[in-house]
């Protein structure tokens, strides 16, 4: 049986790429390794965000729709982002950043069975800093050595996402039953989900809300994307969805990854990809996040992509 390794990365909508940019590296920290293009629709930025390199579960991604309209909030939607920092400290230290900066914040709240501070991004994302408390992460999540956060409050990585769906049941069901995550906590209207039994840092959380279906916009979440070893485990996947009436697809080689793609019955987007290869497949560490950096089958447009792209500093 194949297996799910966590989160690999989280693909938004931004209105403003130099915005998002500013946001998400000179305020929150993070860095951005891969400054490429939507590859099925070049002229259009696609961002990462991450730690060091962009290791899987570290990965925030933006592309870039400069006529987005609002979000129009609803169910059958991605809606929170969770982000690990390592202490209840880091959340103070956030909060008084967060309000230095004139962001509006929630304060230090219980989240589930975290301390937290919930707030939005420039676009309306909502995003919610978690306090790791000394719990393990992957120890190849490294935060980027040049961040303005000290790294003692750094964000560590990609926490609890949750999604709002109409049917819990049918959403817990392809989770539980096909992709092999565990729960470890249910209500009547929420249920929390590890794709790793025992570690937090891969969870998901599916909510139940009736209502009109959300209407994507600047600040939505395109897709959940998780983490799983290689292309050989990939079709693997791609094979057992197929199996069980779940179109996909198929498998498509993104360069830095491999990926498929399939929604499930709530309408919620995923893709799986693969651990590898990286970033650094086409560029030095020390130069992530420098240039344009375009997959070889797109190298021959690059005149025309860089044209149509404005710069972000």
């Amino acid at each position: 049986m194949p297996q799910i390794l966590g989160h690999h990365h989280i693909s938004m909508f931004a209105k403003n790429a130099r915005q998002n940019k500013q946001f998400y590296t000179e305020l929150l920290g993070l860095r951005l390794v891969k400054k490429t293009v939507n590859q099925d629709t070049p002229s259009m930025y696609h961002l990462f965000y991450g730690d060091e390199v962009g290791t899987p579960g570290t990965e925030l991604t933006f592309f870039e729709l400069p006529q987005a309209g609002h979000t129009v909030r609803g169910t059958n939607a991605i809606d929170t982002i969770g982000l690990l920092v390592p202490s209840s400290d880091s959340l103070s230290f956030w909060a008084a950043r967060l309000s230095d900066h004139g962001l509006q914040h929630s304060g230090i709240i219980a989240y589930g069975p975290y301390e937290a501070i919930k707030f939005e991004d420039p676009d309306h994302l909502t995003l919610v800093l978690l306090s790791n408390e000394g719990k393990a992460t992957p120890e190849r999540w490294t935060p980027w050595n040049q961040s303005p956060v000290p790294r003692e409050h750094a964000i560590l990585g990609m926490g609890a996402i949750n999604i709002t769906v109409r049917s819990m049941a049918l959403s817990v069901q392809l989770l539980t039953g096909l992709l092999g995550y565990t729960i470890i906590h249910q209500t009547e209207s929420q249920t929390t989900l590890q794709a790793v039994k025992g570690e937090h840092w891969g969870e998901i959380i599916v909510t139940e809300q009736q209502g009109e279906a959300a209407r994507p916009g600047k600040g939505s979440v395109h897709h959940l994307a998780l983490t799983v070893a290689d292309k050989e485990e990939l079709n693997k996947w791609d094979n057992l969805l197929k199996h069980y009436g779940i179109r996909t697809t198929g498998v498509i080689d993104r360069y830095y990854f491999a990926s498929l793609y399939f929604h499930d019955p709530n309408d919620i987007l995923y893709e799986l990809a693969t651990d590898g290869p990286g970033f650094t497949i086409d560029c030095d560490s020390s130069e992530l996040g420098t240039r344009l950096d375009l997959p070889p089958f797109l190298e021959q447009d690059r005149a025309a992509i860089e044209a149509n792209l404005q710069p972000l500093d």
